[in-house]
């Protein structure tokens, strides 16, 4: 008999169809996050859930579901803050998730935020579509060439060393990065710094996991180091930034701009930083190619074979 699997969010075709031939599964329809009590039905009554984010498996999840059924939570998506992990364990439950494969995607999202921003794509984008835009002159929407500046990488894993290497190889930006944990090889010409160095580069850029230890990272002080020409960039996760202290900053001009892929409250987006004509925000885009997503839910199925065939899983938490 199949494993029985749930899946919580639609996934790509591929993904799905791989997915019924190893499983018995189960697949919700909606694109919303499991609900309280879908979240506890997940753990009673299948043997497997592929979850992603903004479903909060945490303590009184776990808590409520005696010997739950479910023995491996296979993440898709790097990020499994929303999942407590200690909690998991503790019910005897296994957690996975798929790095790599949403390395490149990411930070290809991340060079666009710095793009649009610094150049004023999207302010520019809107004056054409509101038909106010009178025609080109020397001074007209002057932003800031990339070329020579320095970029500040927070979090120099996967994703950051990919950012880096697009922003010296691609633009020829010197790199500066802050990393927890000493770091030999960067990939590209780069210093390690301290936070407050790295506060301190033309463009900012976020790209450290999600969780208690990095909640609010960026927050009023961060900001405080900051230039007043400098850019703010967050792929990360949202709550790594007090998004209040942020929209401080940019109302009293302590920043010049920001581009944001990522949101404290997601999918809530404070109205001030709609507003805002220096702030690029997009939605949440940064794994959203069909290929990347495929070789997520890949990943995570194979993360799901492995347990269930009594190998290690690949990508253990």
């Amino acid at each position: 008999m199949k494993p029985s699997l749930l899946i919580t969010r639609p996934l790509p075709a591929a993904v799905m169809e791989a997915a019924r031939d190893r499983f018995d599964v189960t697949a919700r329809e909606s694109g919303q996050p499991l609900s309280d009590d879908e979240l506890r039905a997940a753990l009673r009554d299948h043997d497997a859930v592929l979850p992603t984010l903004g479903d909060r498996f945490q303590p009184a999840v776990f808590a409520a579901v005696f010997a739950p059924r479910a023995r491996i939570l296979a993440n898709f998506g790097v990020g499994y803050n929303h999942i407590d992990v200690a909690a998991a364990r503790a019910a005897g439950i296994v957690v996975t998730n798929t790095p790599g494969a949403v390395t490149e995607a990411t930070a290809d999202i991340a060079l666009t935020l710095i793009l649009m921003t610094a150049r004023r794509a999207g302010e520019g984008e809107r004056l054409v579509r509101a038909g106010r835009w009178e025609g080109w002159h020397p001074v007209q929407m002057l932003g800031m060439h990339l070329g020579g500046r320095t970029l500040g990488v927070i979090g120099m894993g996967r994703i950051g060393r990919a950012i880096a290497r697009r922003a010296h190889l691609g633009f020829g930006m010197e790199v500066v990065f802050f990393n927890r944990s000493s770091l030999a090889d960067a990939g590209v010409p780069a210093r390690q710094v301290d936070l407050a160095t790295a506060l301190g580069a033309d463009v900012v850029v976020v790209a450290v996991p999600g969780g208690r230890e990095t909640h609010h990272l960026i927050d009023a002080e961060a900001l405080g180091r900051m230039k007043p020409h400098a850019i703010f960039v967050n792929i990360a996760r949202g709550d790594v930034v007090d998004e209040a202290a942020l929209v401080r900053a940019l109302k009293q001009g302590r920043i010049a701009g920001a581009g944001l892929d990522v949101y404290e409250f997601e999918p809530e987006v404070p109205e001030a930083l709609r507003a805002m004509e220096n702030v690029t925000l997009l939605p949440h885009l940064g794994t959203a190619a069909l290929e990347v997503r495929t070789a997520m839910g890949m990943m995570a199925l194979e993360n799901l074979a492995a347990f269930f065939e009594g190998r290690e899983p690949p990508n253990r938490v």
